[in-house]
């Protein structure tokens, strides 16, 4: 049992049962907090480290949107939950090609993956909490951060909690799950209220579902495999699906809009994935196997392609952003 396991028990038999949302925020906190999760050596990859080109695409869409906006001189860029850092320079590599000059604003807590951060993105400036960002124009980017942060979930209407049962950890209740996130409505709130009074867009990358629907979605990756949600608590990385018609509608209630939801792959293909694949072999022609599986693997059915969803939120007076058509 590690120190952290040992800790949670004491304070779930000092406190009583503990919320899903409790547990999954305290996991999650410790697990990001003490290690990198991202690569082979890790727990899982994310869309920037299969390829540069997703992270090309989002700098074009970002871009394109800041110059039908009028290219305002003192906007920034934003990302949430940036991870190594990868998604930022590739995104920025495209923004300053076509005259962004903005600083980079990276939310996030983690003082190990800070550090990888700085590497990959010459300075940045760093942010604990949305709260904490710049009162200016964001062209924001948040690739799976929405689904890292706690659930509640509801067996038969009551509140689903975690208990010390048998010798481990148990849930005190089963039956049908219902899921709902204050955590994540309330970032989308916040982002939306921003980009609504100071002008923006957000991505929203993340796999989950466009309508809001019963299910136990709660799940943990380790090793690059699943793992009981309960087994090894901070010891593995703690995720739900992304309800995005609730997202969408803490965006247009704090004032913003929202464009319809799309596949990722369905929006890489639009915003031209595979022009810029070509490119890239024309270039790098040894590189063509690896381009045509991260091609793949980036929007193809059995790979990220529909699973992952985007979602963007913009001021109301700026462009809907590309691909969203």
């Amino acid at each position: 049992m590690t120190p952290f396991e040992r800790a949670l028990r004491d304070r779930i038999r000092a406190e009583g049962p503990l919320s899903v949302e409790a547990y999954m925020e305290a996991c999650n906190a410790y697990y990001y907090a003490t290690r990198d999760p991202l690569g082979s050596r890790g727990d899982f990859t994310t869309a920037p480290e299969i390829s540069q080109m997703f992270g090309e695409l989002i700098g074009a869409a970002l871009a394109a949107a800041w110059q039908a906006a009028g290219a305002p001189s003192d906007a920034v860029y934003v990302e949430l939950g940036p991870g190594r850092g990868t998604l930022a320079a590739d995104a920025l590599r495209v923004l300053r090609s076509a005259g962004f000059t903005g600083d980079a604003h990276l939310v996030e807590t983690s003082p190990m993956l800070r550090k990888a951060q700085a590497e990959a993105v010459q300075g940045a400036r760093w942010h604990e909490a949305i709260a904490d960002l710049p009162e200016r124009p964001w062209l924001l980017v948040a690739n799976e951060f929405l689904d890292a942060l706690p659930i509640r979930q509801l067996a038969g209407g009551k509140e689903r909690h975690v208990v010390v049962a048998g010798g481990g950890l148990a849930f005190d209740r089963d039956g049908e799950i219902d899921e709902e996130s204050p955590a994540r409505e309330a970032a989308a709130g916040d982002v939306a209220r921003h980009l609504a009074s100071h002008g923006g867009l957000a991505l929203i990358v993340d796999y989950g579902h466009a309508r809001t629907a019963p299910g136990d979605t709660l799940q943990a990756v380790r090793g690059h495999r699943y793992a009981p949600v309960l087994d090894r608590p901070g010891e593995q990385d703690l995720t739900s699906h992304v309800d995005f018609e609730a997202i969408g509608r803490s965006a247009v209630d704090a004032g913003a809009a929202v464009t319809p939801l799309v596949s990722q792959g369905e929006w890489l293909n639009r915003l031209g994935i595979g022009a810029r694949a070509a490119s890239l072999v024309d270039a790098n022609p040894e590189r063509a196997a690896e381009l045509a599986a991260a091609v793949q693997r980036l929007t193809g059915k059995n790979g990220m392609g529909e699973l992952f969803k985007v979602l963007a939120i913009h001021c109301p007076d700026w462009p809907q952003p590309a691909g969203f058509a």
